[in-house]
């Protein structure tokens, strides 16, 4: 769409991986507060002072208001003016949600604070579900967030004293209920309407729950999860390193592949198999 803008299908195509933008809500203060609704990571950032603001994290900046007019475009503005790379999302949250894409309720968030990262605490070894939970909270609901590790029985106890939130484990906010598991928790809480992150979802509780049943995949996400364990070896960090372009992948390829298939022998000149 030019330089100075960039489509809701240009945005979308980036959110859920890692060359998603740093996204910035500049929407009048009022008006954000009285709004629930966010995009994927989105933080508020004053659009009158945006010069002043440092990038969260390197990479280009995209802003959105309510319909992309003055307010983002000033905000924008600004950015370039100050050297980074920052474009407007055309038709602003409003074109968005017009569009059916996914945004997160920002009150769904335990003390959320839009000056720093959210900070969340779980049990060491992560496999599945305690590697897909970081990577959901990171590509959809704040891209700074921390991640601590320690052992089960002192997972509540850290979170009181550290301000974290707890995950996975009996008694935090976000954890099994039923038959799901934290990674449906975290949906369901946040709002986060995708049919890519729903069908994600069936794979990664297939897996978690040793219902292998529910996803023709979940069999090879626990093999991969497995592996993806041995080789931190013991590094929790080191895990979540490994498993995030897993994850990255399987959302892709819901989105853009899952209709593909492979085939062997290949034949000359066939689509849509490799």
């Amino acid at each position: 769409m030019g330089d100075f803008f960039v489509s809701t299908a240009e945005l979308a195509a980036t959110i859920g991986t890692a060359l998603a933008p740093v996204v910035n809500d500049v929407r009048r203060r009022a008006v954000y507060d009285a709004a629930d609704r966010v995009l994927p990571t989105a933080r508020w950032r004053d659009h009158a002072a945006s010069r002043t603001l440092s990038t969260p994290q390197a990479g280009s900046i995209v802003v959105y208001c309510a319909h992309g007019h003055n307010v983002s475009q000033l905000a924008a503005a600004e950015w370039r003016a100050a050297g980074h790379d920052a474009r407007v999302l055309a038709g602003g949250i409003a074109a968005w949600e017009a569009a059916g894409l996914p945004t997160f309720s920002k009150s769904a968030l335990p003390g959320r604070d839009e000056s720093k990262p959210s900070r969340w605490v779980t049990r060491v070894r992560p496999k599945i579900d305690r590697i897909a939970c970081p990577w959901l909270i990171s590509r959809f609901i704040d891209r700074e967030a921390v991640f601590t590790f320690v052992e089960p029985a002192q997972v509540l106890e850290v979170a009181r004293e550290s301000g974290a939130i707890a995950y996975d484990v009996e008694g935090a906010p976000f954890t099994h209920d039923g038959p799901l598991c934290s990674f449906d928790t975290l949906i369901r809480a946040f709002g986060l309407a995708d049919p890519h992150l729903d069908a994600l979802a069936l794979i990664v509780r297939g897996a978690d729950t040793a219902r292998l049943d529910l996803a023709p995949e979940a069999a090879g996400l626990l093999a991969v999860s497995l592996g993806v364990s041995a080789l931190a070896g013991g590094d929790d960090h080191a895990a979540l390193a490994l498993g995030f372009p897993v994850y990255d992948a399987l959302y892709a390829w819901h989105r853009l592949a899952v209709a593909e298939t492979h085939n062997w022998p290949a034949k000359t000149g066939a689509r849509g198999s490799v």
